[in-house]
């Protein structure tokens, strides 16, 4: 998994004051992307001991509400592996911070369970450990810069903790609780 930033005290990408980091990878390459740089999974540096130090420095101060993962697309093939175990260290270290995750794969493209890839059931698992997901492709012609948390009016800042309960509850994946801040 490589990674082309570690940003922080970030307020343009979640609630509150955040980490993000920014990684490499993704296959969507959308219309008028405004990171095309890191599209390609080579690009950026390669995540190791020293980027998760220099995150969890960050997640230490109680100032800093949690972790955005952007990109690129952190839900790319050759990140989910990797990044499933960031967050479970994240997730062990750090309970009180809020994950949020910015993917170009939709909601019921992730919760779909005919998807049997590995990679998608990565998907799912990462996803089930976030409180917010930002899903959809930005789309350049549905640009709306009076949305807040996304670029386009197709994408969704979902609440995903209460949308998973509502899964649960009515076995209706498609059904999502959409986030207020």
């Amino acid at each position: 998994m490589n990674y082309h930033n570690i940003t922080y005290p970030d307020q343009n990408n979640g609630d509150g004051l955040r980490v993000v980091l920014w990684l490499s990878g993704c296959s969507h390459h959308c219309d008028g992307c405004q990171n095309p740089q890191t599209w390609a999974t080579n690009s950026g540096i390669k995540f190791d001991d020293n980027a998760k130090h220099e995150i969890f420095e960050q997640l230490k101060k109680e100032y800093i509400s949690g972790i955005t993962f952007s990109g690129g697309d952190p839900l790319h093939k050759d990140n989910v592996d990797e990044l499933y175990e960031v967050i479970l260290d994240i997730t062990s270290k750090f309970p009180e911070k809020t994950l949020w995750l910015y993917t170009g794969y939709t909601w019921d493209e992730i919760w779909d369970f005919s998807n049997k890839s590995h990679e998608n059931i990565m998907r799912r698992q990462i996803v089930s450990f976030c409180d917010v997901l930002v899903d959809g492709e930005y789309v350049k012609q549905l640009r709306d810069t009076s949305l807040h948390w996304c670029g386009s009016s197709n994408q969704r800042v979902i609440d995903v903790q209460k949308s998973i309960k509502y899964i649960g509850l009515h076995q209706q994946k498609h059904k999502i609780v959409l986030w207020n801040s």
